[in-house]
């Protein structure tokens, strides 16, 4: 399951706990879990996913070793960032920070 979907998971099941809690709070009266309770609680969660940081590796200068022995070393280079630059998106996507 991909982060998005996780997350997403997490934020319904979150709105259907406090949405029950809200319910019964309303029918029994006071309830020991306050609303600001619950706002940190949601906030400790947003807090958690973006404290996650994803360091990617450096550009290697070796990179230009042919692979399929007619690579020049100036295309292999480019490969490989590009390689890097599409891992970085992709984990970005997910909502992950990720370190240059």
């Amino acid at each position: 399951m991909d982060t998005n979907k996780m997350r997403d998971q997490v934020a319904q099941q979150f709105e259907a706990f406090y949405t029950e809690y809200e319910r019964k709070r309303d029918a029994n009266g006071w309830m020991p879990l306050d609303t600001h309770v619950v706002v940190h609680m949601r906030n400790a969660f947003v807090a958690s996913r973006e404290a996650v940081v994803v360091e990617l590796p450096r550009s290697r200068a070796d990179a230009g070793e042919k692979a399929n022995g007619d690579q020049s070393l100036l295309s292999a280079l480019m490969a490989n960032h590009l390689a890097i630059e599409q891992c970085k998106e992709a984990i970005e996507a997910q909502g992950l920070r990720v370190t240059p």
